[in-house]
């Protein structure tokens, strides 16, 4: 079971940091995603982590200002947000693979099979 945390309503340009809780053995070996979905648009890819090769990846509109982490002892996955801007508005979801399935993209929803409930963020301009 995958449990978000950490939404809220902000200012653009604020900061906003979510976690990503696993029970059990929900954590893939391989690593984790994060992906948020507007009102009426598609699930989107926003970064994940590889922790084999401690790679991450995120989509163009977030690099430089989101930071994908994770604590092992505490299970959990981060995803710091700063310079929020209103298009990051969005459900943000964590999202995890079978845990013997390698994601060979690592950004499309399909190659994920665990899902967080998700949490809103909003950003006012």
């Amino acid at each position: 079971q995958l449990v978000e945390s950490g939404g809220g309503s902000v200012q653009a340009g604020a900061s906003l940091g979510l976690s990503c809780a696993a029970s059990g053995s929900t954590f893939s070996d391989h690593g984790v995603g994060w992906f948020r979905q507007a009102p009426g648009k598609a699930r989107e890819f926003v970064a994940a982590i590889n922790w084999k090769d401690s790679r991450t990846y995120y989509t163009n509109s977030v690099k430089s200002r989101f930071s994908i982490s994770r604590d092992n002892e505490k299970n959990t996955l981060y995803l710091q947000m700063d310079n929020l801007q209103p298009e990051d508005t969005g459900v943000y979801y964590c999202a995890a693979p079978l845990r013997w399935s390698v994601p060979i993209t690592w950004t499309q929803p399909t190659e994920y099979y665990y899902w967080g409930q998700g949490t809103q963020v909003t950003v006012s301009s």
